[in-house]
């Protein structure tokens, strides 16, 4: 069994968050990966839930602050419907991957956990009238 560090960094590499997930199969999908990634963020929220969401996407009905998201009111958040934006985000470039300072380019792809314990997660700002 592998663990992993999950990193949240800016686009110019500076670490913002990071925690560590224990007991992970070796080799894991990096879909699988996001899914238990966007499951940890949920369950550390659910089990408090305020009007404030640190998490890699951005829940339904919530807007963007500085390194997070507000809702309108406190409230527990689904983690299968925060996984599928997470995925649709993946997609569309909301996010990199990046596995031994490799970029992760596929949700299919392989990752070897034994040689990439330390998995970062850079989200992309997307730019205003460009």
């Amino acid at each position: 069994m592998a663990q992993v560090t999950l990193r949240d960094e800016t686009a110019t590499g500076r670490p913002l968050e990071e925690f560590t997930l224990p007991d992970l199969p070796d080799r894991i999908t990096a879909r699988e990966l996001v899914r238990l990634r966007v499951r940890e963020d949920v369950a550390r929220h659910n089990a408090t839930p305020s009007t404030r969401f640190n998490g890699l996407v951005m829940p339904d009905d919530a807007e963007a602050e500085l390194n997070g998201y507000r809702m309108r009111t406190a409230r527990r958040i689904d983690w299968e419907r925060q996984a599928d934006i997470a995925e649709k985000a993946f997609q569309r470039n909301g996010f990199i991957l990046l596995a031994d300072d490799r970029q992760i380019e596929d949700l299919d792809e392989q990752i070897d956990l034994t040689t990439d314990p330390v998995i970062s997660f850079v989200k992309l700002v997307p730019l205003v009238g460009g």
